[in-house]
């Protein structure tokens, strides 16, 4: 971004999650649900108001402000309560600082456009859409999928109830989802004329994830697109479909034989690891090229170093029997993230398309977003296919490149 967004979202939560709590959630927050269908009904008539005060005079009125504001603000703290991303119960006012995970909003009301503030919700439509695809169909209306926000939190339930910890990720994820979906409110309901932002790499999301053997390097990117180009973009792929369906169909036969070697050795062989890497780093050449990230055709061989975004594996390593037995059930859940997170980049590319097509440019910040689901992806493949027992990090963070050196003892004891 340019500038920082005038809608932002903060979080102070810890991890630790009471299991009594997590499992009577949606009970205890039942009164909170009743509250706030109520209050979205007196919103939609201070809404029309609001549109129309705007329209002529370019400023919200105060009143009409404050009021949307909280609501925006207490409709993120309800949906990181439900969603377990926060463990305390929320108060019904959305106040400001009243919640460990908080959206910040301009304090006084702030001079829009009036051709934006006109058409409105014409242009908001993207970003509703955008927005089902991270927080499902019962916040923005525009479909029934659970989103990425309530596939996580159907994950966390069960990992809360073992752990009593949420899993770093799936929060870190939650929090993307609910900082665009407070930013998407704040734009439908006249807070801001600012689009909401898709890049995932922005606070509150980490700076940095733990080390990870399977890492999405991108290269440079001036963003331009040959119109051209980007017009016939799925006609030009067809010979890549083709070719990744064959060589998906060899992969299969390798796994299946590399996974009884893999479970009495404990290791993937040498070649067979060479290969699959190959494979998940051709797979993910291609779908940045479909999807607008890449703008450079992508060659046949998936060799490292051969596209601008491009998979690092971590040579073979040994790997724990259990997890290699059970490796494709395990796999069953990052699979769901996975398919909620490319829905939203599948959105973000159609829109990408259009936008490249007219302006010849690639959004960054969809790009960005485009490009982690590419990074979950090729985690989960290679995760998958034997490649590691390394589960996939769903942390929009970025790994680090290397794992941090082991602790060095220090040569003279230190009193603790």
């Amino acid at each position: 971004m340019d500038s920082q967004h005038p809608v932002w979202l903060t979080c102070d939560e810890g991890l630790e999650r009471s299991r009594l709590t997590v499992f009577f959630r949606l009970l205890l927050a039942l009164p909170h649900i009743v509250w706030f269908a109520f209050w979205t009904l007196a919103v939609l008539f201070v809404l029309i108001f609001n549109w129309f005060a705007t329209l002529f005079t370019a400023k919200p009125p105060p009143f009409a402000h404050r009021f949307l504001t909280a609501y925006a603000r207490y409709s993120t703290h309800l949906a990181a309560y439900v969603s377990l991303t926060g463990d305390k119960f929320p108060d019904f006012v959305g106040r400001p600082g009243s919640y460990a995970i908080d959206l910040h909003l301009p304090e006084e009301p702030q001079v829009q456009n009036r051709w934006k503030t006109g058409f409105r919700a014409i242009l908001a439509l993207p970003a509703w859409m955008l927005d089902a695809a991270f927080v499902g169909g019962s916040r923005s209306g525009y479909s029934n999928s659970g989103g990425v926000l309530w596939t996580n939190a159907f994950l966390a339930w069960f990992a809360c109830l073992a752990t009593g910890r949420m899993p770093e990720g799936l929060r870190d994820l939650n929090l993307y989802a609910l900082r665009y979906s407070g930013q998407t409110h704040a734009y439908t309901l006249l807070i801001t004329d600012r689009y909401p932002d898709a890049d995932p790499f922005v606070a509150p999301v980490p700076e940095q994830a733990p080390h990870h053997p399977v890492r999405l390097p991108t290269g440079e990117d001036d963003l331009s697109r040959s119109r051209l180009t980007v017009f016939f973009r799925i006609l030009l792929v067809i010979p890549h479909l083709v070719w990744l369906t064959l060589w998906g169909i060899a992969a299969f036969f390798v796994v299946l034989v590399g996974w009884f070697i893999t479970l009495f050795t404990a290791q993937l062989p040498e070649g067979f690891h060479n290969f699959l890497t190959r494979y998940v780093r051709y797979g993910t050449h291609v779908g940045a090229y479909l999807l607008v990230a890449g703008g450079l055709f992508p060659g046949f061989a998936g060799a490292p170093g051969s596209y601008p975004i491009d998979v690092d594996v971590d040579p073979r390593a040994r790997q724990n029997r259990w997890k290699t037995g059970f490796r494709l059930v395990l796999a069953v859940p990052a699979a769901a993230v996975s398919g909620a997170v490319g829905t939203a980049a599948f959105l973000a590319a159609i829109f990408s398309w259009w936008v490249a097509l007219i302006t010849g440019r690639m959004p960054r910040n969809l790009r960005q977003s485009i490009l982690f689901s590419l990074r979950y992806s090729a985690q989960l493949n290679s995760y998958a296919l034997l490649l590691t027992d390394r589960y996939p990090f769903a942390s929009p963070a970025p790994p680090a490149a290397s794992a941090a050196p082991p602790a060095v003892s220090p040569a003279v004891p230190v009193a603790e």
